[in-house]
């Protein structure tokens, strides 16, 4: 029996669809946590019905190595379930396990066991899931941990000092073991770089220049935030004697997303939504990883860091995210969920009238009533509002449960 910290953010999440005919699919980022929230699940489980047959396949442990396809996967369940009459089953990292969904599709159809299973690479759902088991299955994407979840991981209480770690070292689970000493932990994330980026992007997807995908990634770390577009860096690249065609970068742009290693946030037109298909943005899932992979040096990237991790907060809430288009000028992020929308500027200090003019004055042209945020490092003015448009500290931020009703008090010109 593993110890461990409960997620439960999750677990609410999947709890409605336990005992229901499909297939809950929880994925993310390798070492992100998805192991432990099948414990969680099972647990949950065996506490309700200690009569259950939990069967877990664990690809990443020696015992299952002989489970190479899906065949062999079926005939493993069969042994496991053999005369028992309420089965569970949970496989991590199922794509390891060549034509899994062949076997999943069969134990579904027979009604044999609830499924559960984990999964490090998106291409699994564009492809193999959602071929074979259209309408099926449910994806829970799972997150690094939540700035609430990082101070109760590591036993902080909320503080200025608690928020500059987080951002520092991100919020991989696992460092909660580890010393609070940057030589210690960006090894150990250096480490976590390396697996991912040869499991999940150069052996998933058959990557040859390995080199340039390492560039590419320190390019991405450089202009986190920045607009994007494979044809300039193509330029770039010639321009340096360097001669990489632009669909081998979206090629591996597309490898790093599938890992969920990278999120591209493409930009919409704020009235209509229209998708614009080029000029994207790209943000990175952990930015602990972000920082131990190249120089970092915290002054000089807070702003990047600030909108890296808001970005991330409104995924783990479950909003679609896009960078807003309104005219010639830009919004950071707008969010959407159901029939809800919110609009936010991301900017270190609002230090004087020209910043508040920029940052409020994109806002306050956009005419619907959905919420505004400007959100700051600055403690002092949140709960702020200018006209009507909210200012609040990222602290405040990342511990709102409601992002749509985050309140106001003060009014400053």
């Amino acid at each position: 029996m593993k110890n461990y910290i409960p997620r439960p953010l999750y677990a609410k999440r999947i709890e409605p669809f336990i005992d229901k005919e499909l297939i809950k699919v929880i994925t993310g980022q390798r070492r992100i946590g998805k192991s432990y929230i099948l414990l969680q699940i099972s647990d949950m489980i065996k506490k309700e019905k200690p009569e259950a047959n939990i069967v877990f396949v664990d690809k990443e442990q020696l015992a299952f190595t002989d489970i190479r396809n899906y065949m062999e996967l079926y005939q493993y369940v069969l042994k496991m379930t053999a005369g028992h009459g309420c089965n569970y089953l949970f496989i991590d990292e199922i794509q390891e396990i060549e034509d899994f969904q062949l076997c999943l599709r069969s134990l579904l159809n027979e009604n044999r066991c609830d499924i559960y299973c984990t999964g490090s690479n998106a291409k699994m759902l564009s492809g193999e899931l959602a071929t074979h088991l259209a309408g099926r299955y449910i994806e829970f994407p799972v997150h690094s941990l939540s700035y609430e979840e990082f101070l109760t991981f590591n036993q902080r209480q909320d503080s200025s000092e608690s928020l500059r770690l987080y951002l520092t070292f991100g919020g991989m689970p696992y460092i909660h073991n580890l010393t609070m000493e940057t030589n210690v932990i960006f090894e150990y994330l250096r480490n976590v770089y390396s697996t991912i980026l040869l499991k999940d992007v150069v052996a998933r997807e058959s990557i040859r220049n390995v080199s340039f995908l390492e560039n590419l990634v320190a390019y991405l770390i450089d202009n986190t935030g920045s607009l994007f577009s494979a044809q300039n860096i193509s330029k770039y690249l010639k321009s340096q004697q360097v001669n990489i065609p632009t669909q081998t970068i979206l090629n591996y742009l597309r490898a790093l997303c599938n890992s969920f290693f990278i999120y591209k946030i493409q930009r919409a037109e704020v009235q209509g939504m229209k998708i614009f298909e080029i000029g994207e943005k790209y943000y990175f899932e952990d930015l602990g990883l972000h920082n131990a992979i190249r120089h970092f040096d915290f002054r000089k990237d807070i702003n990047k860091l600030m909108e890296n991790v808001v970005c991330i907060d409104l995924l783990r809430s479950g909003y679609e995210v896009y960078v807003g288009k309104y005219g010639n000028k830009e919004i950071d992020f707008i969010a959407s969920k159901s029939d809800h929308r919110i609009y936010i500027q991301v900017t270190y200090m609002l230090s004087d009238d020209t910043t508040i003019q920029r940052e409020f004055g994109n806002l306050l042209e956009i005419p619907d009533n959905y919420p505004k945020y400007v959100v700051t490092m600055d403690e002092m003015q949140s709960g702020g509002n200018y006209q009507g448009i909210k200012q609040i500290s990222l602290r405040d931020f990342l511990l709102a449960e409601d992002k749509e009703n985050i309140k106001s008090s003060l009014t400053f010109l």
